[in-house]
């Protein structure tokens, strides 16, 4: 492992069709606009469309990177062309017989996340759907990539390969694998590492309390756990991109690649260390499950609009429950913490009201309009895919293995989806995955499926521990239950969630309104846990809120408390079988806890 710059290869374009060249340049970081030149040749129509995506697989919401862009224009040599915008992502252009021609733009950049782009005076970030054009009818086209770094150390790091005696040009194969490409440019530290005997890269941009050393070594772990479950890696070179800053957390997937966002002094606390190699493993998994493997609605992508499908719960829920175990396979944290990791994920969903009222299945589907826009109702109306994803496919891979005494898991399915489906790159169909748990658990499933994806049944989780030995226990604060959850914003109390159901949506509350007082004495968001523990259920106390700026007093009856943690624990006296199917499952015995 060393500090490196990424290896040149022997890459040559042979292509027939329009030649398409783009050059990246960001000659003044400070305002955050990348300056893009599209350079194309031999176009053979007429009129040339351009259409900016409006999503990036594995972001499942239209983000509109259209609106980002300015100052359009196109040009013969020096002389201006006829181009009008026909739609929101949709430019045409009049070229008539002019066989080459040059389409300038500005992109600001100034949103740091995974799925976006970056630009200021220390690096540049950039994803291609937030970029580059899509020339409809020419997406299998090889694209050239120049950049053009604001300052010369600036080093270049991303997936593509680059082409060989052009300086700071790179190579992509068509138009999805440009998409799929990140570019990190600046003064990133980047190391080198071997995995299996493929080479490796990680981009760190940033500063933070994190040891190069010990993380590069805890990923090698992982990718060879992951590489040990599929049977090899799928890929040549693979490039690691990783964000630091304040308060951050969050992934993106690709074929050769992810993008990884983390807070800068999240790695010293073991549990904080655990959460960001919980997301490498996520990522990283993806490479396999949804970038090769992936729903048949996903093997084309349609980047002007949503692309729907049910089985985001088995693309994202199921690569969820991966990330759990697959540090625990590697060596990195004991079975101790993956069960405490496993009860913090089983209080999440237990603890979200949604789950009674939007199926799994529904959830997927409805991502491009729920999932990433949450408001005041979401966490009654809604459940997440990862979440209640994540839960069921516990679910599975117990079933499985009780059934076949740890003879068949959830790693059967992934291998089998990845020999059927994804070596091929061929989409999958709701009913062909389906097919393919069946065919591993044995049974048929559709009681499964109709209860717990398709439906919004209670997840029957000590029905399924019980045989491994393990049981789900639900412990309880001690004050009573209202049904609010508050956050200090600007000096004031402000209630941001009012849960169905409960005392508090009973009275009238409404998120929104800022709290001020319990039977006349003044509440803060730190104090109202104490405070409700100095009443008994079916107390009756006065909340003081401001509801739109006006004074209102609600009378509220309390209920009994309500569960807020579950944990994972062993059964009393287990019997041989239920030891021995802990043991199969997470490979030591009940003993260890």
């Amino acid at each position: 492992m060393t500090e490196a710059t990424a290896p040149r290869s022997n890459t040559h374009i042979q292509q027939t069709g329009p030649t398409i060249h783009y050059q990246v340049a960001m000659p003044s970081p400070e305002t955050h606009l990348f300056e893009v030149t599209l350079s194309l040749g031999d176009y053979p129509s007429p009129i040339l469309d351009l259409k900016l995506p409006v999503w990036t697989p594995g972001s499942y919401l239209v983000r509109e990177y259209a609106k980002n862009l300015q100052e359009f224009t196109a040009f013969r040599g020096n002389e201006p062309l006829p181009c009008r915008k026909i739609s929101k992502n949709h430019w045409q252009i009049e070229k008539s017989g002019v066989s080459e021609l040059t389409v300038r733009y500005r992109i600001f950049a100034n949103e740091l996340s995974v799925r976006t782009n970056h630009l200021d005076t220390t690096h540049a970030y950039f994803n291609g759907a937030a970029l580059f054009f899509r020339i409809p009818g020419w997406e299998k086209q090889p694209i050239r990539v120049t950049i053009v770094p604001p300052h010369p150390e600036w080093q270049i790091t991303t997936p593509l390969p680059p082409v060989e005696q052009e300086a700071n040009t790179f190579l992509a194969g068509d138009f999805d694998t440009l998409v799929d490409s990140p570019f990190e440019i600046g003064r990133h530290q980047l190391y080198q590492f071997e995995v299996l005997g493929k080479p490796h890269e990680l981009a760190i941009w940033g500063q933070g309390n994190f040891d190069a050393q010990r993380m590069i070594a805890d990923i090698q772990k992982i990718i060879q756990a992951e590489a040990q479950m599929f049977g090899g890696l799928p890929y040549k070179r693979y490039v690691f991109l990783l964000h630091l800053f304040s308060q951050a957390f969050g992934g993106l997937e690709h074929k050769n690649s992810c993008s990884l966002i983390y807070q800068r002094f999240g790695f010293r606390a073991q549990d904080k260390y655990d959460r960001f190699l919980q997301l490498v493993a996520h990522e990283f998994f993806h490479l396999w499950n949804v970038k090769r493997i992936r729903p048949k609605a996903l093997e084309v992508f349609d980047y002007d609009q949503e692309n729907y499908t049910p089985s985001l719960w088995f693309c994202e829920g199921t690569t969820s429950y991966y990330d759990l175990l697959i540090p625990l396979r590697a060596g990195i944290y004991d079975v101790k913490s993956y069960l405490n990791n496993l009860g913090k994920e089983i209080t999440r969903y237990e603890t979200t009201p949604g789950r009674k009222v939007q199926p799994v299945a529904e959830s997927s589907f409805d991502a491009w309009i729920k999932l990433y826009r949450p408001d005041a109702n979401s966490g009654n109306s809604q459940i997440s895919y990862y979440l209640k994803g994540e839960m069921v496919s516990l679910l599975l891979d117990l079933l499985i293995r009780s059934n076949h005494d740890n003879q068949r898991s959830l790693d059967d399915v992934m291998r089998k989806m990845w020999h059927q489906f994804g070596q091929a790159e061929i989409g999958y169909t709701p009913e062909q995955l389906q097919e393919i748990i069946e065919s591993v658990a044995g049974i048929d499933l559709n009681d499964f499926f109709k209860h717990y994806i398709n439906g919004t049944d209670d997840l029957p989780f000590n029905q399924y521990l019980e045989p491994f030995g393990l049981q789900l226990v639900a412990e309880h604060e001690e004050e009573p239950y209202l049904g609010v959850k508050t956050n200090t914003e600007n000096g004031r109390e402000i209630i941001k969630f009012v849960e169905a159901g409960s005392p508090a949506q009973a009275a009238g509350i409404d998120a929104g309104d800022e709290l001020l007082a319990i039977n006349g004495i003044k509440v803060t968001v730190s104090s109202l846990s104490d405070r409700l523990k100095d009443y008994q259920p079916s107390d009756i106390i006065q909340v003081a809120v401001f509801h739109q700026d006006e004074l209102r007093i609600y009378s509220i009856t309390l209920a009994p408390p309500r569960p807020t943690r579950y944990q994972v624990k062993p059964v009393d006296h287990p019997n041989s079988t239920q030891q021995q199917n802990f043991a199969g499952w997470l490979g030591v015995t009940l003993t260890t806890l």
